[in-house]
C-alpha cells in the first residue's frame, strides 16, 4: 500500500478543514495509508531566515525517519491545479520512452514543438455568428498549430462587465477545442468614453483593448494604463488616430492612386503608438502594440524599449508577407486594417523581427462572409484569415529562404507570446503543460479556402504553394486537430 505523509507547519484550526481532510482520508483508506504530521511554527521574532532554516530542518528530520513511497514538495510560488490539471501535463520527454499502449502516437520524422500562441483573434461569438463560431474558430486554430489563443472584444455584447463577459465565458467553456483567453475591453461599449469595469473582471481576462477601435482620447487612455499597471494586465491598442483615417481604405501611396482608393497615411498609426508610449512611461504600464505595419512604428517602439518603457509588439504574417504593390486589383480580399503598406515598411518590420523589436507574431485571424469582402476595397469589411495558414506561409516564405530560423520562428509564435505576458504556456519540457504540435515540414499544400475549417474563406492567398504543415495538435493533454491521412492513431 502506497505511504503518504502530509507534513505541515502549524496546527489546522477551521473546523471545515478538519472535516474535509477527515472525509478524504477515509475516502483514500481503500488506496493509501495517509498521515498528516503537524509541527509547531518557529517563533520568527529572531528573524523570518532563520525561523525558516529551523522548520526545514525538522521537516527533513521528519521525512527521513518515515517509511514513504512518494515525496510531494508544495512550492509557495506554484498554482493549485486540478486532478484534470495534472493529468493534462507533459509527464516525461526523452529520446527513448518504453511506454506503448494504445495512446502511444508516431510522429517519427516530424517537427514536434509547444503548441502555438496567438495573442490576437477574432472569433466573433457572441454576436456575429455568421461571420465565425467559436467553435468553428477554435478547430481552424487548432489546425494551424496553435493551442492557446487570445479572444478580441468587439463582439454583441461587449466583454466590458461581468456579466457581458460571462456569456462570453460560457460559450468558450462549451465549444473551443483549445484554451481560450479573452480580453476584457478598456471602455464601455468600446466607446472610448468611459472606462469598462476593469477591475471586476480583471481576473477573468487576459489583458485589455478596445481592438478595432483606437483610443482617440489621450485622457482616457492614460486613465487605462493606471488602472492596468494597478492589474497587473496590459493595457493592448489597435492603434488609429481616427482624425487621419480620411476616408481610406487601403494604404496611402503609389497603388491607392493607382487604383483611385483613398489611402490611409503611416502616421495615422505611428503617432498614436508614439502617444501611447510616452502614456505608458508616465503610468508605469505594459503597453502593447497591435499589427504593427508602418516604419515609423517600428521606430517608435525601438525607442520606447531603448529607454525602458514596458512596451511590446506584434506583427502579422500577412504585414511580414505582403506589400501594397501586390495588391494588383481592386478587390476586397486584400482590405485588411491596418493595410498593407510600402515595400520600405515591409522591410522595415522584418528587421524589427530580426533585431528584436518586434516581440511576437499573432495572426489577427478576422473572418467575414463572403458578402462583406466582394464589394471591392473601399466597401469591403477590413480583414483577412489566418489562423490555418499562418505557420506554413511564414515558414515557406522565411525559414526555407533562410531569412529566419525555424527556432525563431517558433519562439515569435509561441515562447515569446508566453515570456512578455508571463504565462505559463509555450514550453516543451517535463511538467509543462500538454500543448504540442507536430509538424511535417516537408508537407506541401496548395491554399485552398473551399477546405478551411473557419467559416470565413476572405484570403488573398488562394493557390499559393506552402510547406510546414501541423497534422496533430494536443491542447492542455486533448487532442484538438489531427490529419488522419498523416497520423496513426
Amino acid at each position: 500500500m502506497i505511504r503518504i505523509n502530509v507534513v505541515c507547519i502549524g496546527k489546522i484550526k477551521e473546523k471545515y478543514i478538519k472535516e474535509g481532510i477527515a472525509e478524504f482520508s477515509k475516502r483514500l483508506s481503500k488506496y493509501t495509508k495517509l498521515e498528516i504530521i503537524e509541527l509547531a511554527e518557529e517563533d520568527d521574532n529572531k528573524g523570518i531566515e532563520n525561523a525558516i532554516n529551523s522548520e526545514t530542518e525538522r521537516i527533513i528530520n521528519v521525512i527521513s525517519k518515515k517509511n514513504y513511497s512518494y515525496n510531494i514538495l508544495l512550492d509557495l510560488k506554484g498554482k493549485m491545479l486540478t486532478s484534470e490539471e495534472m493529468a493534462d501535463k507533459i509527464e516525461k520527454i526523452s529520446e527513448n520512452i518504453d511506454i506503448v499502449d494504445e495512446n502511444t502516437i508516431d510522429v517519427k520524422n516530424r517537427f514536434v514543438t509547444a503548441g502555438f500562441i496567438d495573442a490576437h483573434v477574432h472569433w466573433r461569438e457572441p454576436g456575429f455568428s455568421k461571420k465565425e463560431t467559436v467553435y468553428t474558430a477554435s478547430r481552424a486554430a487548432a489546425r494551424g498549430g496553435f493551442t492557446t489563443v487570445m479572444t478580441m472584444p468587439n463582439l454583441n455584447p461587449v466583454p466590458d462587465s461581468v456579466e457581458t463577459l460571462n456569456k462570453q465565458l460560457e460559450i468558450i467553456k462549451n465549444d473551443s477545442v483549445i484554451r481560450a483567453i479573452p480580453y476584457g475591453a478598456i471602455t464601455k461599449e468600446e466607446y472610448g468614453r468611459e472606462l469598462s469595469d476593469m477591475e471586476d473582471i480583471a481576473d477573468k481576462v487576459f489583458a485589455f483593448t478596445d481592438d478595432g477601435r483606437g483610443v482617440q482620447s489621450a485622457n482616457v487612455m492614460y486613465e487605462a494604463m493606471i488602472m492596468g499597471a494597478k492589474l497587473n494586465k496590459a493595457i493592448v491598442a489597435h492603434c488609429e488616430d481616427n482624425s487621419l483615417i480620411r476616408g481610406g481604405a487601403m494604404h496611402e501611396g503609389k497603388r491607392s492612386a493607382e487604383l483611385g482608393i483613398k489611402g490611409i497615411p503611416s502616421i495615422c498609426e505611428s503617432t498614436q503608438i508614439a502617444r501611447d508610449i510616452l502614456l505608458a512611461e508616465a503610468a508605469n504600464c505594459h503597453y502593447h502594440v497591435c499589427h504593427i505595419s508602418a516604419k515609423e512604428s517600428v521606430r517608435a517602439v525601438r525607442e520606447g524599449k531603448k529607454n525602458g518603457i514596458k512596451v511590446t509588439c506584434e506583427v502579422t504574417p500577412h504585414h511580414l508577407l505582403s506589400y501594397d504593390e501586390d495588391i494588383k486589383e481592386d478587390n476586397g480580399m486584400w482590405k485588411m486594417n491596418p493595410p498593407l503598406r510600402s515595400r520600405e515598411d515591409r522591410n522595415a518590420l522584418i528587421v524589427g523581427i530580426l533585431d528584436g523589436t518586434i516581440d511576437i507574431i499573432a495572426t489577427d485571424h478576422a473572418p467575414h462572409t463572403m458578402e462583406e469582402k466582394v464589394r471591392g476595397i473601399e466597401k469591403s469589411s477590413f480583414g483577412i484569415v489566418g489562423s490555418e495558414t499562418a505557420f506554413a506561409q511564414l515558414y515557406t516564405k522565411f525559414v526555407k529562404t533562410d531569412i529566419f530560423s525555424l527556432e525563431m520562428l517558433v519562439k515569435l509564435m509561441s515562447e515569446n507570446v508566453a515570456k512578455i505576458f508571463n504565462l505559463p504556456y509555450g514550453k516543451l519540457e517535463e511538467n509543462s503543460f500538454a500543448d504540442i504540435v507536430v509538424i511535417d515540414l516537408e508537407k506541401e499544400i496548395t491554399i485552398n479556402p473551399n477546405n478551411f475549417l473557419s467559416k470565413g474563406k476572405n484570403t488573398p492567398y488562394i493557390n499559393e504553394k506552402v510547406n510546414g504543415i501541423p497534422v496533430l495538435t494536443i491542447s492542455n493533454g486533448k487532442i484538438a486537430y489531427i490529419d488522419k491521412e498523416e497520423i496513426n492513431l
